[in-house]
């Protein structure tokens, strides 16, 4: 069986410091996410987790965050979501500049 989104999304060089660095090599459910947020926007927890099949999302957050990525979180009060309201919901987006997140070279980047 072919696996879909499995490329990986960007290639790292190992290096440390910030002018010689390339974004870290990305795959699996975090690629996933990685390529929604790009072509979708920001997005609901909720949305990844039921329609795109990406179970514990917010595990898949933390570790592009991990790797320098500068993903932006909301949490909405409440969302309508399949004709419910939800309430306190993850709203994920890419911050600017994507990679790497501020701070992150520096030891400060939040997580």
């Amino acid at each position: 069986m072919k696996k879909k989104n499995r490329h990986p999304v960007s290639q790292s060089s190992g290096a440390v410091n910030n002018a010689n660095s390339k974004q870290p090599v990305v795959s699996g459910q975090c690629a996933e996410v990685l390529e929604l947020l790009r072509k979708r926007g920001p997005t609901i927890s909720l949305e990844l987790t039921a329609n795109c099949a990406i179970p514990e999302t917010a595990a898949r957050v933390y570790d592009l965050r991990a790797k320098g990525w500068n993903i932006q979180t909301v949490i909405e009060p409440e969302v309508v979501f399949r004709g419910r309201i939800r309430r306190n919901v993850a709203r994920y987006s890419l911050g600017v500049p994507e990679w790497p997140a501020p701070g992150f070279f520096d030891g400060e980047a939040a997580a």
